[in-house]
């Protein structure tokens, strides 16, 4: 179903190609990048759009934000539901989600920025970094494309601590961990495609390495605050033991989600941030705000020969590869009662961003979404899409 479900968000950019954006616009300016905004009553994209949601809202079956843009118009943006159950707080557009695995755009975005400085290679080997860790001939560039072949953290982690389960465990000790215990690999590196969050908690632990900063203050000041992303952070259960974060996950229709021992390990997942933020960290990209378009490839590239071009994997980025050639890129995530979904269209410049603070509702029906968006799409049935995410969600 998840495959289905990225396919039919994945729609919306290509059915809206004809678009047109002359109604009546409002403006917005952001400290780095100036929008304009169509009221949904004005096109018939966003109308159909708010009439799908509105009524998911009313039958209690989302509870989230939405945005879509394209270029520097946005054709939609709103929110639905409760950030918080209890106290009744609304959902807003500019309300703050765990992005889940999501985050790992942002880490792998990281990496790239000390390459282009010179600070690091995407072929320098992991014991470069950690020369205690007990695996060879593992790279960065492995690490950024799920091909290390490593034991996922989360899975030895539970075993580790089942009779003494940690209050938190953070990135130099999940490492520690490895070290220790040498759990057995699950094949050598380069073998095969795995999709594994290890590899992304390793890649933030090498961000850490290089530039000696804390992760979350790299971040802060190389990426978020330089494109105005000021309501986006990283949680880290080590800083904060309770998690102050206004909108609360829920796993059901009211069970909020724990605040487990693992939220101490960044790179995987950590990042929160809005609709509205993505939307400038798209346009960021777009506007070759830090790389050119050349050398943002790098990261939309096919490195999994085994997969399919239309399902692949690049540095952070899903990617689906049109028969013209055109690429859109796109990454889904779940945890801990958050779903997640950033799509964009490189040939179009258009952005899909929903974010959900339920698990069970955040789930799209397949069926729904196809007729929405009004359009068929082929694919092969053994692609895996956001079949990665839902194993390592976990509630």
């Amino acid at each position: 179903m998840y495959k289905i479900v990225i396919l039919a968000l994945i729609s919306l950019i290509v059915a809206s190609l004809a678009f047109s954006s002359e109604e009546s616009k409002s403006e917005i300016t952001s400290p780095k990048f100036s929008y304009s905004e169509i009221p949904v009553g004005e096109n018939s994209i966003s109308e159909r759009i708010d009439a799908f949601f509105q009524h998911r809202a009313k039958m209690g079956t989302f509870s989230g934000t939405v945005l879509y843009s394209s270029h520097d118009t946005i054709y939609y943006k709103n929110a639905f539901g409760f950030a918080n159950l209890r106290k009744k707080d609304s959902l807003k557009a500019d309300s703050r989600f765990q992005l889940a695995s999501v985050s790992k755009t942002f880490t792998a975005f990281a990496i790239m920025l000390l390459e282009k400085e010179g600070k690091l290679s995407f072929n320098d080997d992991v014991k470069k970094y950690f020369p205690k860790f007990p695996y060879k001939d593992i790279t960065i560039h492995e690490l950024l494309v799920h091909r290390s072949g490593l034991p996922n953290y989360m899975y030895v982690a539970d075993k580790v601590y089942k009779k003494n389960k940690k209050s938190v465990i953070d990135n130099y000790e999940m490492i520690d961990m490895f070290a220790k215990h040498k759990p057995a690999k699950y094949r050598n590196p380069d073998t095969k495609y795995n999709y594994n969050n290890t590899n992304y908690a390793l890649l933030a632990s090498i961000v850490e390495k290089v530039s000696k900063m804390k992760f979350q203050d790299f971040m802060k000041k190389n990426l978020f605050e330089p494109i105005g992303m000021n309501n986006t952070t990283i949680y880290d259960k080590n800083d904060s033991f309770e998690n102050k974060e206004k909108v609360v996950g829920y796993i059901n229709r009211s069970q909020p989600a724990e605040n487990t021992y693992l939220n101490g390990v960044v790179g995987d997942k950590g990042v929160y941030s809005t609709v509205e933020d993505m939307n400038k960290f798209s346009k960021a990209i777009f506007d070759n705000y830090f790389f050119s378009d050349k050398e943002m490839e790098v990261a939309y590239q096919l490195y999994n020969k085994e997969l399919h071009d239309n399902d692949n994997y690049g540095y952070g980025w899903r990617v689906n590869m049109l028969p013209d050639s055109s690429k859109i890129v796109y990454h889904a995530g779940w945890w801990k009662g958050f779903r997640t979904y950033f799509i964009r269209s490189l040939k179009d410049e258009k952005t899909i961003v929903v974010l959900s603070n339920n698990s069970a509702t955040g789930k799209f029906k397949s069926k729904e979404l196809m007729d929405l968006f009004n359009i068929k799409y082929e694919f092969n049935e053994n692609d895996s899409f956001f079949k990665e995410d839902s194993t390592f969600g976990g509630n």
